[in-house]
């Protein structure tokens, strides 16, 4: 039987998401409808942005649905934009779909260092902030909540206080830390903040953005007024549905969440007696996540060679379409040297202690046999 640890892709959808969506596609109803079937569509709908609020601590009514987590976190930055930003601040250790939306927009775009435990330059935050100008328009600043690599949490709450105090406005991707660690929109000082289903044991497809006052959206997708007027088109229910479900089960789980930080430790501490790093050990992280760097043992070399024996562990973020490529997280927090021998092993909800310890003697037995080919052979010279 093989072993999923790669969780942080995308999760196993749970048997209550499926069972949610199941339930949506037997019926029938646009959301948009008055009449009976389109009420109870409605319902649906709205019971799902409460559990999803819920996960989040943020009011329902600023929830807007769109497809993904990469769409809300391009709403935020393109909405910034249209409020005349025109220059922003992104984190070094940022998400594909925030670098490369920043670039696509044709704006300044300034990269936030961060340390070699991957957690953000605050001192330099405040610096940049500092040197503002009144042409660059209101200040945008990205600082994604956890990393998808390395776990590592950010220091998101500190950060806005420096952001608010230049009047600006922050983004946090909470993509990966929702239904891992609790999270609190508000809390965080986050004036936008996006999620997304699949990661948490809902469908893919599915994702939202929730905003709170000192945040201004600006439609972006035209069409009816879905989503008080927000996005335009037909909701996307089952999907819909299914993270509602999602997120139920993982807030209810969050202290099973939390329980995984032991078992990825003793996996860490049997990987460092073989001459492993764990990227991000100074800082706090998710409990579910290591990524950890052999060096001379490639992550192509490591991703292979667990998935024979297998086990399903990436090389770092799933959105490269299927290439292995060195990090450039493990590059921003100095760990170039390293960046092209990481992998990143990610549980899930239904991460066993037994999925853990059947990695770390995988890779063990993999990591041996690759040192042995490594060893000069002295066949065939005369004693």
């Amino acid at each position: 039987m093989s072993i999923y640890l790669d969780h942080n892709a995308t999760a196993r959808v749970r048997p209550e998401a499926i069972a949610a969506m199941a339930a949506v596609m037997q019926a029938v109803g646009n959301p948009s409808s008055i009449h009976a079937a389109g009420r109870a569509a409605r319902a649906v709908m709205e019971q799902a942005r409460d559990d999803i609020a819920r996960l989040i601590a943020a009011p329902a009514s600023t929830l807007v649905f769109l497809s993904g987590g990469t769409e809300a976190n391009a709403l935020a930055l393109e909405s910034a934009v249209a409020a005349g930003t025109r220059r922003v601040i992104v984190s070094a250790v940022e998400h594909d779909s925030i670098q490369e939306t920043s670039r696509a927009l044709g704006i300044e775009v300034e990269t936030l260092p961060v340390g070699t435990d991957g957690a953000a330059d605050l001192d330099g935050l405040s610096e940049r902030l500092g040197r503002w100008a009144a042409t660059d328009g209101r200040p945008f600043v990205a600082l994604m909540l956890a990393n998808n690599e390395t776990g590592v949490i950010q220091p998101v709450a500190e950060a806005a206080e420096i952001v608010h105090a230049a009047d600006g406005w922050l983004h946090v991707d909470a993509i990966q830390a929702a239904g891992k660690i609790p999270v609190d929109s508000r809390a965080l000082g986050a004036d936008t903040l996006s999620v997304s289903a699949h990661k948490i044991g809902g469908p893919q497809g599915i994702g939202a953005l929730t905003f709170g006052p000192r945040a201004t959206l600006s439609r972006r997708q035209h069409g009816g007024g879905q989503e008080r007027g927000r996005r335009g088109g037909t909701e996307n229910l089952p999907g819909i549905a299914g993270f509602g479900a999602a997120a139920r089960e993982a807030l209810a789980g969050l202290a099973a969440y939390a329980e995984q930080a032991s078992l990825r430790d003793a996996v860490a501490a049997r990987l460092k007696a073989a001459g492993s790093v764990v990227m991000g050990e100074a800082a706090p992280r998710l409990p579910n996540t290591l990524c950890i760097a052999s060096p001379g043992y490639t992550s192509d070399l490591q991703v292979m060679g667990l998935d024979l024996a297998g086990v399903m562990v990436s090389a770092g973020a799933a959105c490269s379409s299927g290439k292995v490529k060195a990090s450039p997280v493990l590059a921003a927090m100095g760990q170039g040297d390293l960046a092209s021998c990481a992998i990143r092993v990610s549980g899930g909800w239904d991460t066993t202690a037994a999925d853990w310890t059947r990695f770390a003697d995988a890779w063990l037995e993999a990591h041996a046999r690759h040192a042995a080919r490594r060893q000069p052979s002295h066949l065939g010279q005369v004693a």
